[in-house]
């Protein structure tokens, strides 16, 4: 969700970031790789079979976080097939959409009864899903029940560590629960073509978010679904993390907020790895990610292009991480998202670029 920025001005910076990334995601390939991980030729060949991907994280626009999007008191259909249904107009094929271990705890059976109406609606669409399970993004806690309302112009004031901080004092007490909970949400969609991949781990924060991704690959493996599994690498700061994640991943998935020249340095360096590659986050328009300078990059890279952000609402992701404006009802420069709820455009220039690159309308030559 918030990559480290590392912008390319000159030669010089270029030379130190080849290096750096080289050396961050420069991993031995057989270092830590599960006897079930896919063979390079495996990904390849299951690749070969998808369109080139684009989409979006989804959340609904009447949502604030994970548990509001899955709660039964919460979940909106209504909102969901619309919104779904401006993303096919788009072009787009699928979306990367956040589970929640609390709502699972409660409810598991209902839970799972709703991830399946979910993929019942975005089937219609012509969209497959890339579901996510863990996260260290954002607020420490993550409880169900009534949701706080969004701090007006806090990007994502709302959005919940899954599982919570307070949570992961006692490994020995929460494991287990965390097993169950990725064991029976792969078990009951192991062999479900409406999902595309299975995304791990969002953004392993620290060296202690190791042992249990390493856990979650395990689980996973262990539950064996027929889709391809994976964990994107976003910092380069975090080798260890990196290494892993990257031996582990049948797909390659990664993210990066940052300008063209940076972003091809990253497809360049993860793609001597020999495996498909899916950009899960980019797009920080800020940060001068764009749909017209980088989704073109995406593209003829055959690298799948799945952007944060959609519909404008209670995440308040047009405003940037670091940047609160309390004062504001939005920004005058959007950073995430493409569509208000009434459905104009941040920019119709983008929404045509966007067609453009997905064949709903003819490329400008």
């Amino acid at each position: 969700m918030k990559s480290i920025n590392l912008s390319v001005k000159n030669y010089f910076v270029v030379s130190l970031t080849i290096i750096a990334l080289q050396f961050f995601f420069s991993c031995c390939d057989n270092k830590n790789i599960s006897s079930n991980t896919w063979t390079k030729d495996r990904a390849n060949a299951w690749y070969a079979e998808q369109p080139w991907l684009a989409g979006c994280n989804f959340q609904p626009s009447t949502a604030i976080n994970q548990v509001e999007m899955w709660a039964a008191e919460t979940f909106d259909t209504a909102t969901i097939n619309k919104e779904l249904g401006w993303a096919e107009e788009l072009g787009f094929n699928v979306m990367r959409v956040y589970l929640s271990s609390e709502v699972w705890k409660v409810d598991s059976e209902g839970f799972k009864e709703r991830i399946d109406e979910y993929l019942t609606i975005s089937s219609k669409h012509d969209i497959k899903t890339m579901f996510v399970f863990f996260d260290d993004c954002w607020n420490d806690e993550t409880v169900v029940g009534k949701q706080p309302d969004p701090l007006p112009g806090v990007h994502n004031s709302g959005w919940v560590k899954d599982p919570a901080n307070s949570l992961r004092k006692d490994t020995i007490s929460l494991y287990p629960v965390l097993e169950r909970y990725v064991k029976d949400i792969l078990t009951a969609f192991k062999d479900d073509d409406r999902i595309l991949l299975w995304d791990l781990y969002n953004e392993p924060h620290w060296i202690s978010s190791l042992p249990l991704l390493k856990n979650v690959f395990k689980w996973a493996r262990e539950a064996n679904p027929s889709q391809p599994l994976s964990a994107g690498v976003w910092h380069s700061g975090q080798q260890e993390l990196n290494e892993f994640q990257i031996a582990n991943s049948d797909v390659i998935t990664y993210h990066n907020y940052s300008d063209p020249m940076n972003h091809q340095l990253w497809i360049e360096l993860l793609k001597t790895h020999g495996r498909p590659m899916i950009c899960t986050e980019y797009m920080a328009r800020r940060n001068n990610s764009y749909f017209q300078n980088v989704m073109p990059i995406l593209k003829n890279n055959n690298v799948g292009a799945i952007n944060w952000g959609f519909v404008s609402g209670k995440t308040n992701t047009i405003f940037a991480w670091d940047e609160p404006k309390p004062d504001q009802k939005e920004p005058e420069l959007w950073f995430h998202d493409i569509y208000r709820q009434d459905k104009t455009p941040f920019d119709y220039k983008e929404i045509e670029v966007i067609k453009q690159l997905t064949g709903k309308l003819p490329e400008a030559k």
